[in-house]
């Protein structure tokens, strides 16, 4: 049946339209895809069709080519490497539809063949993207993000694809695709933002983002998007937030960047209350930017008690596991600033909302928990004769035979004697 199909395409008729259709959808099937490669000729035709000056024929031939791309088999990946140059050619194609398709079946072929990431580099791939780009299509621009967020997740891309794409005009892009957010088109905007995530969090420098003004950029996207919910959340919103949460934190974390704009606080505490309950996962997407924040910042952690976001932090320590660890770190950044400042955690109070994370039998939360109890005892005496009362003795104690936490819990018990 797959040799007939092929055969319905090589003899030139009239029905020759219609025999590629049905091509189409049998390569829908993997083991059909497979069969289909094998046969003498055939990536051959196809790419003979592709590359005709009928628009209607190529566009099917495109379409074929695209049901192949979807096959997780590399061996079909790699049998396609005949048609890749012309991919490239055809993407600044004739119609958006069938640019479109070229991309999408370029970042189908990239995701499962190293063969075909080899090839395409020195074929240029990338100045091809930097073209491609520009485009004033935002169906377009979704499918260079497509293909990029495929090269930029390779195993090679650290040493063979990043530092290409960073020599080029395409971070300047992405950034303004993110930046322009929910304007120029959702799907682009979150694209661009997993690139910036890939590039970010496997670059071991990123002054060329840095150069761009990638930190403020970022931040004023997050202002711009918490207000966005304030008065009606777009659908998909979270989407788009993930990566630019991911992006900002990533980018603090390793170059040591200080956003000093306590704004940035409100608008963390508006996401997480807007995707509390529907998009959980983003809870902690958000701790971990503050916890970024707020880590060796005098200025941020005194704005958060100021601006009276302490309540609302201390409500997501019963969210989750890794959410409760998140917070923990945040009152420690807090708590490392000095007496004034724990004292203020102590009024909230503090104190008994530690007791049930300690009887946890998760070693990250009550490691955490055990290191912000020593900088309240450090700093403020009076909290241990406060914790001994509400049967926190009791509590440490039970630590004292847990290998990575004794030293912690026996040197507490010691500060609580005192």
């Amino acid at each position: 049946q797959v040799l007939e199909l092929l055969r319905g395409v090589q003899r030139g008729s009239e029905d020759r339209k219609r025999s590629l259709g049905r091509l189409r959808q049998a390569l829908q099937n993997e083991e059909t895809q497979q069969k289909f490669v094998r046969l003498d000729g055939s990536i051959r035709t196809l790419t003979g069709l592709f590359t005709s000056s009928l628009a209607d024929m190529q566009l099917e031939a495109a379409r074929c080519l695209h049901e192949l791309s979807h096959s997780s088999n590399p061996t079909v990946a790699e049998a396609c490497l005949p048609v890749t140059s012309y991919l490239l050619t055809y993407l600044s194609g004739h119609s958006v539809e069938f640019t479109e398709l070229c991309l999408y079946t370029l970042g189908n072929l990239v995701v499962e063949s190293e063969a075909v990431r080899k090839q395409l580099l020195p074929q240029g791939i990338i100045p091809v993207l930097a073209s491609c780009i520009q485009s004033p299509h935002e169906a377009v621009l979704e499918g260079v993000g497509y293909v990029l967020s495929q090269l930029l997740q390779a195993k090679e891309s650290p040493m063979e694809i990043i530092p290409l794409v960073l020599d080029s005009v395409l971070p300047q892009h992405m950034l303004r695709l993110v930046c322009s957010g929910l304007k120029a088109g959702l799907g682009a905007a979150v694209e661009s933002a997993w690139c910036l995530h890939y590039i970010i969090c496997r670059h071991k420098s990123n002054t060329v983002l840095l150069a761009l003004g990638a930190v403020p950029a970022l931040t004023s996207l997050l202002l711009d998007l918490a207000s966005e919910i304030q008065q009606d959340t777009p659908g998909g919103l979270e989407l788009l937030v993930c990566p630019v949460l991911r992006c900002l934190s990533n980018l603090l974390a390793e170059t040591g960047c200080q956003v000093q704009d306590e704004r940035l606080l409100i608008a963390l505490f508006l996401l997480l209350e807007c995707f509390l309950q529907q998009h959980p996962f983003l809870v902690q997407e958000c701790l971990w930017l503050l916890n970024n924040l707020t880590a060796d910042d005098p200025f941020l952690c005194s704005a958060l008690l100021s601006l009276d976001l302490l309540p609302a932090l201390l409500q997501l320590l019963q969210c989750s596991q890794m959410a409760s660890v998140l917070v923990l770190m945040v009152l420690c950044n807090i708590a490392e600033q000095g007496p004034a400042q724990c004292q203020q955690l102590l009024h909230q109070p503090v104190l008994p909302l530690l007791l049930p994370i300690l009887a946890l039998p998760d070693p990250e939360a009550v490691g955490q928990c055990l290191e912000l109890l020593h900088l309240l005892f450090l700093h403020c005496p009076e909290a241990a004769a406060d914790f001994t009362r509400q049967a926190g003795h009791q509590a440490l104690e039970q630590h004292q035979s847990t290998p990575e936490l004794q030293e912690r819990a026996k040197a507490l018990l010691d500060m609580v004697r005192q």
